[in-house]
């Protein structure tokens, strides 16, 4: 079975540090050895341009794109196990497949499409952590606090040191808070409970001829696309795996996919369940409303060019009231934000030694890529001021979507081939789903470029 490892080790620091069980160990022990990456992973499909694609798309179209966030989640979790299973197999990660098996004049266009979407990513990491350090404290101007994000390098370090557990049992704690404040207002709170059939109607039966028709649902379509299956978690997730010992006999391959699997269906499902929601509340308390009443009688007025970022916190009001979830919301998009800097920065090292053989220190990687992300960011709020925070998030989104083929379509041609795989490579129910996610979000990219571009230039301008 293919395992050359020409490029050295994925994220060497951490290869191989998890002990798995043996293979008669009970399975729960088993799947708690092999539960973590994809906890990692789904962090980026909870990020802070996963509230502001879901916020914009609740807030401005209802429940009309809730079919979008479902269909991403699928693709997404399809896709990933792939990722996970091309690491497992071959002993490398997506780069290095990518560095060893195509042609050399590959190499730089798709490092540097990798170094474009992690800096869109990070760009979304900066404006979340600065909404919730603006909400935290009021007095903090939103340009001030994206230049306080340059200095969480300091918490990347902290965690790093700690290891690999460490890191996804935080990030663990952090959204079982988020999912578990969420599924009170839903299921619980009568204020905040939505129309299930209508939920329902466009989750399985969308309009497809009027989405297609609109050229603002396929913009948002886009960016959830982007904010759910982001390139750089296919890289991310295909490095990872190897965090565990995994030895190379059939079975113990066979062993690891297995689990790999689970673990990725569980946390990407969980991931939809956190974004359905977000849409779900922004489509409740925000659609077809110019307006909210508090528990406290306080009004909270709003237009549909409002920065819903900034005012999402109101989503939560009904479950602990104003001061409460202000707080709440900031420390949640603030934790989102700060998790997923660590996987980005994660990701950054797996794209830059995998295609490059360059290696850096950890906090260089995270301040180039943080530069990168807080340039843009300043620029923006410069020349619009604080009520662009939506804006920018979802074309952050739409740029990841964009980068998508560049990684998709290497990742389903080593994983389906015999050569690269062996007797490891994806069955047909993976290949057929794979590349059906793939062509639909290349077709979906293709159709709404014209469109990103025109939406792009307005962001800066202000239109």
């Amino acid at each position: 079975m293919p395992a050359a490892r020409d490029g050295g080790l994925s994220l060497e620091g951490f290869h191989g540090s998890v002990v798995v069980p043996p293979a008669a160990a009970r399975p729960w022990r088993q799947y708690l050895a092999f539960a973590g990456p994809a906890l990692l992973v789904s962090v980026g499909y909870m990020d802070p341009g996963n509230w502001a694609t879901d916020l914009q798309a609740g807030a401005q179209f209802g429940y009309t794109l809730l079919w979008v966030v479902g269909l991403s989640s699928l693709m997404a979790i399809f896709l990933q196990i792939v990722a996970a299973r091309l690491g497992i197999v071959t002993g490398k990660d997506l780069a290095q497949c990518c560095r060893d098996f195509l042609p050399a004049w590959t190499r730089w266009p798709n490092y540097l499409s990798c170094e474009i979407a992690i800096a869109a990513c990070d760009l979304a990491e900066v404006l979340g952590s600065a909404v919730a350090l603006h909400l935290l404290f009021p007095r903090l101007s939103l340009l001030a606090a994206v230049l306080i994000t340059s200095f969480d390098v300091l918490l990347l370090l902290s965690l790093q040191r700690l290891g690999m557990r460490v890191i996804e049992s935080v990030i663990l704690v952090l959204i079982a808070t988020i999912g578990v404040c969420y599924y009170i207002e839903i299921f619980v709170l009568p204020q905040t409970h939505p129309d299930f059939p209508q939920m329902a109607r466009w989750m399985f039966a969308p309009n497809l001829s009027a989405f297609i028709r609109s050229r603002d649902l396929v913009y948002v379509a886009i960016g959830i696309i982007g904010a759910t299956v982001m390139p750089h978690n296919l890289y991310l997730h295909s490095a990872l795996v190897q965090s565990r010992q995994l030895k190379k006999d059939p079975e113990s391959v066979r062993r690891a996919v297995r689990y790999n699997t689970i673990d990725t269906t569980v946390a990407l499902s969980v991931a939809f369940f956190v974004n359905a929601a977000i849409l779900i509340l922004a489509a409740v308390v925000f659609f077809g409303h110019d307006k909210v009443k508090l528990p406290s009688g306080q009004v909270v007025a709003f237009t549909p060019d409002s920065d819903w970022i900034q005012i999402a916190y109101v989503t939560l009001a009904p479950l602990v009231g104003k001061v409460a979830a202000s707080l709440l919301f900031a420390i949640a998009l603030l934790a989102s934000g700060q998790s997923s800097t660590i996987t980005g920065t994660l990701a950054g090292q797996v794209v830059m030694e995998g295609f490059m053989h360059w290696r850096i220190a950890p906090w260089m990687r995270r301040l180039i890529t943080r530069l990168c992300a807080i340039i843009p960011a300043i620029i923006l709020i410069g020349l619009r001021g604080d009520n662009s925070v939506t804006d920018l998030l979802t074309l952050s989104q739409v740029v990841l979507a964009i980068q998508l083929p560049l990684a998709m379509f290497p990742l389903l041609a080593f994983a389906g081939s015999k050569r690269r795989m062996g007797d490891g490579r994806i069955g047909s129910f993976l290949l057929v789903a794979g590349w059906a996610s793939c062509l639909a979000i290349t077709a979906l990219d293709i159709y709404g470029l014209p469109g990103a571009m025109r939406d792009a230039v307005a962001v800066f301008a202000g239109h």
